[in-house]
Protein backbone atom coordinates (compact mmCIF):
# COMPACT_ATOMS: atom_id res chain seq x y z
CA UNK A 1 0.00 0.00 0.00
CA UNK A 2 1.40 3.45 -0.82
CA UNK A 3 2.53 5.38 2.28
CA UNK A 4 0.04 8.18 1.54
CA UNK A 5 -2.97 5.86 1.87
CA UNK A 6 -4.26 5.15 5.37
CA UNK A 7 -4.98 1.52 6.12
CA UNK A 8 -8.68 1.11 6.87
CA UNK A 9 -8.48 -2.02 9.02
CA UNK A 10 -6.00 -4.43 10.61
CA UNK A 11 -8.12 -7.57 10.63
CA UNK A 12 -11.44 -9.28 10.07
CA UNK A 13 -13.51 -11.53 12.31
CA UNK A 14 -16.36 -13.60 10.85
CA UNK A 15 -19.31 -14.85 12.89
CA UNK A 16 -21.64 -17.30 11.16
CA UNK A 17 -24.65 -19.33 12.24
CA UNK A 18 -27.04 -21.71 10.50
CA UNK A 19 -29.00 -23.36 13.31
CA UNK A 20 -31.85 -21.39 14.93
CA UNK A 21 -30.27 -21.58 18.39
CA UNK A 22 -26.96 -20.30 16.98
CA UNK A 23 -28.66 -17.43 15.11
CA UNK A 24 -30.48 -16.41 18.28
CA UNK A 25 -27.14 -16.12 20.15
CA UNK A 26 -24.91 -14.65 17.43
CA UNK A 27 -25.13 -11.16 18.95
CA UNK A 28 -23.94 -12.51 22.30
CA UNK A 29 -21.04 -14.19 20.52
CA UNK A 30 -20.00 -10.90 18.88
CA UNK A 31 -20.23 -9.01 22.19
CA UNK A 32 -18.19 -11.70 23.98
CA UNK A 33 -15.49 -11.49 21.32
CA UNK A 34 -15.39 -7.67 21.56
CA UNK A 35 -15.17 -7.87 25.37
CA UNK A 36 -12.30 -10.38 25.09
CA UNK A 37 -10.41 -8.11 22.64
CA UNK A 38 -10.74 -4.52 23.92
CA UNK A 39 -7.71 -3.41 21.89
CA UNK A 40 -9.61 -4.15 18.65
CA UNK A 41 -11.86 -1.30 17.60
CA UNK A 42 -14.59 -2.05 15.02
CA UNK A 43 -14.41 0.17 11.94
CA UNK A 44 -16.99 -1.51 9.70
CA UNK A 45 -19.55 -4.31 9.78
CA UNK A 46 -21.19 -6.31 7.00
CA UNK A 47 -24.26 -8.45 7.69
CA UNK A 48 -25.38 -11.13 5.23
CA UNK A 49 -28.13 -13.69 5.15
CA UNK A 50 -28.37 -16.55 2.69
CA UNK A 51 -30.98 -19.28 2.41
CA UNK A 52 -31.88 -22.39 0.52
CA UNK A 53 -34.98 -24.55 0.82
CA UNK A 54 -33.92 -25.96 4.20
CA UNK A 55 -31.31 -23.72 5.84
CA UNK A 56 -30.75 -20.07 6.62
CA UNK A 57 -27.23 -18.80 7.23
CA UNK A 58 -26.61 -15.52 9.04
CA UNK A 59 -23.13 -13.98 8.90
CA UNK A 60 -21.63 -10.92 10.57
CA UNK A 61 -18.26 -9.74 9.26
CA UNK A 62 -16.47 -7.37 11.61
CA UNK A 63 -13.56 -5.28 10.32
CA UNK A 64 -11.35 -3.95 13.10
CA UNK A 65 -8.27 -1.87 13.85
CA UNK A 66 -5.90 -2.10 16.75
CA UNK A 67 -6.45 0.89 19.04
CA UNK A 68 -3.57 3.30 18.66
CA UNK A 69 -2.42 5.73 21.32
Amino acid sequence: MPPSMEQRYDGVEVFSATMVSQRERIGEKVIAWLDAHPERVPVDTVVRQSSDSRFHCFTIVLFWRVARA
